[in-house]
């Protein structure tokens, strides 16, 4: 396990220092910090990692998938989770736009899929946009990847009429209808806000299959604005095809998955 996260880590800062290299406008990478957010649940603490950017014009807030972990900030100001966003979240400070890693509450062993459309999971995660709003003040987007992407499809269904979040992006989509809360099967013609569907034409896992996530969009009759990108490449898969090292995590092409989302977020006018 350790040498996963070292690999990644390493794969993290590469791809980073080649966009920050590449880019004709340079956003610097800023270390953050990590808070706690007092849940409503007694006791309950939300670790959410905080990195502003100056000049961003949007947040993303990151939802990891699987148990809702993201690791610990190293020593380089980042925290160093394999999980396809936490190893991507400075990346996404590259591309101009401020991040917040929502980790899994401190009253939890594993965030599984009845939390994840739970009103008190909707209710912890209103509670971090509504800092991130405190924060910086501009339009928020909540971007989830695999069990993510069933945290952030049920949060903006039930805060659809808050005026909290600004769009959704999906990755790496939960799929399988006999999984609760598959994104599919939810409420998506209640969601009012723009919406990106992204996943790996090879993504194997069982749970994400990439021709049921084109049937996402579909659904989205209430969506502003709407699109679907499905992505091929990377190199070098390993482990599970449901883990963060595989096609499912996007591996060996974060950088490319990381600035078409970013370019479509932006190009979305509040």
């Amino acid at each position: 396990m350790t040498r996963m996260l070292s690999f990644s880590k390493w794969v993290r800062t590469a791809l980073c220092l080649w966009i920050l290299a590449g880019s004709s406008a340079l956003w610097a990478a800023q270390a953050g910090q990590l808070q706690r957010i007092a849940s409503a649940r007694p006791d309950a603490q939300i670790p959410v990692f905080f990195s502003a950017t100056p000049q961003a014009q949007a947040t993303v807030i990151l939802l990891p998938g699987g148990a809702g972990g993201m690791g610990r900030v190293g020593t380089d100001g980042w925290p160093d989770g394999a999980n396809f966003l936490v190893r991507s979240a400075q990346l996404f400070a590259a591309q101009g736009v401020n991040v917040a890693v929502m980790a899994r509450p401190s009253d939890m062993n594993d965030m599984d899929y009845p939390f994840r459309v739970s009103a008190a999971h909707v209710d912890d995660i209103r509670k971090v946009v509504q800092q991130a709003k405190e924060r910086w003040n501009v339009p928020v987007w909540l971007v989830g990847t695999s069990r993510g992407t069933v945290s952030g499809t049920a949060a903006v269904i039930a805060m659809r009429d808050e005026g909290l979040i600004a769009g959704l992006v999906l990755t790496s989509s939960v799929t399988a209808g006999r999984v609760t809360g598959a994104v599919p099967g939810q409420a998506l013609d209640k969601i009012n806000i723009p919406v990106l569907v992204v996943h790996h034409t090879q993504d194997a896992c069982k749970i994400c299959i990439p021709s049921q996530a084109k049937t996402i969009e579909p659904k989205l009759s209430g969506s502003p604005a709407h699109a679907t990108l499905m992505l091929d490449g990377g190199e070098n898969p390993s482990g599970d095809p449901c883990e963060a090292l595989h096609y499912h995590g996007f591996i060996g092409m974060e950088a490319q998955a990381v600035q078409q989302i970013a370019d479509w977020v932006k190009a979305r006018k509040p």
